[in-house]
């Protein structure tokens, strides 16, 4: 299996922004409290045992877990009516014995919950560690962007039953338990996961350029990103204000990262164009793509994912890189919404340093 390597570098790294506005959760500690919600698709009885043997993962390590009621049904593709997925999540996130949210899975309709959420509220609240991807970046997006907390885009709880000590698990708990003195270096891997049927094939991982040149190039600012499925449907939202949030971390410079789960190249072509109208690529510093999950098109006359990305992202004056380790096709890095971040590519080996500034 394709691993990445993490490293730390204690670091003094300053910012040249006077004002501070990204609040970091505590590192999680043994017998901290850890929150189980589905604010979007549940666990059907059949995935139960999965779903259990992933809960001991987080036991063995020495966490308490509070299951919520919006977790083991499933029904019209929810876990629960929509006030109660809300009511639900509020209470986690603002619960002082809370530590941390871990949701089972994402699925399609967490956008639901998003006008029931007191994001003002969690503003003044302190912030927690959310870890997921796929629909649960509906739900990370906005508490970054609204309520300044730094969220989590990475494996969500159903991941931790499949390997506890594969690199995407591994990334993940290396963030969730560090203190803020230490920054996190994520390598790409060596092989990544097919997006054939079989989950046994493995291939060689290559970042590439979507510039299609090899030289090594390197940038720099705060992460912000998730599932483009997910977040293209909160553009021209309050929900999804990435032209503000480049404004307000102008001085740093702003990565936006995404990767794509089932949109066809077609599907991928306007949610591109929407987000290009709605200027969310007009000041950034970079743009990184996870590897699409979508078995890429191979007949020539067909328009596949990166004659896709070519098409709307390619004429923008910044580095953008795909097939990046981010998302659906595993391994995945674990990436905090609203972190300066460094990304350094070359042709054989390429990183991605988070600091928690």
């Amino acid at each position: 299996m394709g691993y990445f390597f993490i490293c730390y570098i204690h670091s003094s790294y300053t910012n040249n922004i006077t004002t501070m506005t990204i609040h970091f959760p505590k590192p999680l500690q043994p017998n901290d409290l850890i929150g189980i919600t589905a604010p979007s698709s549940g666990i059907e009885p059949a995935l139960h045992p999965k779903l259990d043997l992933a809960i001991n993962v987080l036991q063995q390590r020495g966490y308490k877990i509070l299951e919520g009621n919006c977790l083991r049904t499933e029904y019209k593709n929810v876990s629960d009516h929509k006030q109660n997925r809300a009511n639900e999540l509020m209470s986690f996130l603002t619960a002082p014995e809370v530590q941390a949210i871990l949701p089972p899975r994402g699925g399609e309709l967490a956008m639901e919950i998003l006008e029931l959420i007191d994001f003002e509220l969690l503003a003044q609240s302190k912030p927690k560690w959310i870890s997921g991807f796929s629909d649960i970046s509906t739900i990370l997006l906005p508490l970054t962007l609204l309520s300044n907390w730094a969220t989590l885009h990475g494996p969500n709880l159903m991941q931790f039953n499949v390997d506890s000590s594969n690199s995407s698990i591994e990334s993940l708990w290396e963030i969730l338990e560090s203190s803020h003195d230490q920054t996190i270096t994520q390598y790409s891997s060596l092989k990544h996961q097919s997006n054939s049927s079989s989950t046994d094939d493995w291939e060689p991982t290559q970042w590439k350029r979507l510039d299609s040149q090899t030289a090594p190039i390197e940038f720099k600012g705060r992460l912000i990103g998730g599932c483009l499925d997910s977040i293209s449907r909160l553009a021209g939202t309050k929900f999804g204000d990435i032209p503000k949030f480049c404004q307000q971390y102008a001085n740093d410079g702003v990565i936006l990262y995404f990767e794509n789960v089932e949109m066809t190249p077609c599907q991928m072509v306007r949610a591109l164009l929407q987000l290009r109208m709605l200027h969310w690529f007009d000041n950034l510093s970079g743009i990184l793509i996870g590897r699409n999950a979508m078995p890429r098109i191979e007949d020539n006359s067909l328009l596949n994912d990166i004659d896709a990305l070519q098409a709307v992202l390619g004429e923008l004056p910044i580095p953008i890189l795909y097939d990046v380790d981010i998302g659906h096709v595993p391994p995945q890095m674990s990436l905090i919404n609203g972190a300066l971040a460094e990304v350094q590519f070359t042709e054989h080996s390429s990183s991605i340093t988070q600091f928690y500034a």
